[in-house]
Order: C-alpha cells, then structure tokens, then sequence
C-alpha cells in the first residue's frame, strides 16, 4: 500500500471518457489517480502495492472485473469498490462474494464515489498506538482477532479477509452472545446507513461463514436473527 499524504487511486474501466472525468474530480479531492483501461494491466498494477484503494468496473476487455478481483484476492486486500452498470445486480453480488469491499451503480454521482471510498479507506487504516480503539485480541470458538495487526486466525492458521469482513467480524465477536442489528452492521462495514433491500451485509456475513467454517460441534459461528441482525454464537 502506498504511504504517502496523499491517498492514490486505481481507477479501472475502459470507458476512457469517464475517466477523465473522474481524473479530474478526483484530484481536486485532492487524490493522485491512475488509470487502466484493460484488464490484464489491471492485474498488475493492482497487485503492484502502490495504491490505497481501486476502483473498479465490472466490464472490461481482456477480463472482466470479477476475473481480476479473484485474480487479485489471492494475494492481495487492496480495498476495491466494484461498479457496475444499473440493473447488473448478479455482478454486485458476486463482487461481494469474490472479495469488494463495495459497489456502486452506475451512473452515479462522483461525490458518492469519493464518500464510500473515504469510508472503506477510514477502515482499512491500521490504527496507531495511540488510537483508542482496544488492543487486546478477542478469542472465541477457535477463532483469533487481532484489532492492531487486523489478522485473524482459524486454530491457529491465518484467515485472509477483505476490509468489510474484518470491520464485521470484530463487532460480532466483540458482543459474541448478543444479537446485533443490521443497521448498525451497515454502518460498521460499509461506512454509511443500512438502506432498504440492502444485501451487501448479508453477502459479507456469506462469505465470512464460508471462510472461518462450523463451530466444532458443526452448527453456524454466525446465526441470523430474521428481522433483526445476526449473533456470533458462543459455544457451550
């Protein structure tokens, strides 16, 4: 990841108009900008490490967005908001569930665009020492969460997981036993209200099931609550 006062930016879609627009916006945000325009050059610049966060279309030459970012998520957790064109909602979803950490229709309005993306970078920050938040891993069910160094560990092996995943796994287990709503998981994970038909909290929580897997005794480490939220199972 890049480190300097300024936060750079991937932006990757072949629609070279809108990127110029969005260049220019961007920069008076006071952003630096990359742009690529093919998908096969997305890969490597994705996986360069010089960037903070990536903008990403769904629709590209070479490869699509989903190719790259399951290309990209098996070594890197550069933040990555996917957009997509309106009504592409199969896309969304399995954007979420390769690996973005949001997405945004398209047309939108560039002010949006620069919201979410001060949001996803606001949580993929690793606090300093200084910082208020607790320090002291959390262990519950054989899973590890370690709040500083933002890892998490199965038994003892390393769980990779994306920016929103972490974001929700930490407020699920800090109140392990204790349901917690939807709406406050949105805030918590993407950095802005929960909105109604909104299922991207939904897919985060599909994909960290997937990952951390069964409690020993094979029921679900993370039950939902119909019409409520969802509860980080403590184990008997």
């Amino acid at each position: 990841m890049a480190h300097q006062d300024r936060e750079h930016v991937l932006l990757i879609d072949d629609d070279i108009d809108l990127c110029r627009l969005l260049e220019q916006y961007l920069q008076r945000e006071g952003l630096c900008v990359e742009m690529v325009h093919d998908g096969r050059d997305a890969v490597d610049r994705l996986l360069s490490r010089e960037h903070d966060i990536a903008i990403l279309d769904a629709m590209l030459p070479s490869l699509s967005g989903l190719e790259i970012l399951r290309m990209v998520r098996t070594q890197s957790q550069i933040p990555v908001i996917m957009i997509t064109a309106r009504g592409e909602e199969t896309e969304r979803i399995v954007g979420l569930e390769v690996g973005a950490d949001d997405y945004l229709p398209k047309p939108f309005n560039p002010r949006e665009l620069v919201a979410r993306m001060r949001a996803v970078l606001r949580r993929a920050q690793v606090p300093d020492s200084s910082a208020s938040l607790p320090v002291r891993s959390v262990v519950v069910g054989g899973i590890e969460i370690n709040p500083r160094a933002r890892s998490v560990w199965r038994e003892g092996s390393p769980v990779t997981l994306t920016t929103a995943e972490f974001d929700l796994l930490q407020v699920l287990m800090r109140n392990a036993g204790t349901v917690v709503a939807r709406e406050d998981l949105a805030q918590i994970a993407l950095g802005r209200p929960f909105a109604p038909f909104e299922r991207s909290v939904d897919l985060h929580i599909s994909h960290l099931r997937r990952k951390l897997g069964p409690l020993p005794d094979r029921t679900e480490r993370i039950k939902a609550v119909r019409g409520i939220g969802y509860l980080y199972a403590v184990p008997a």
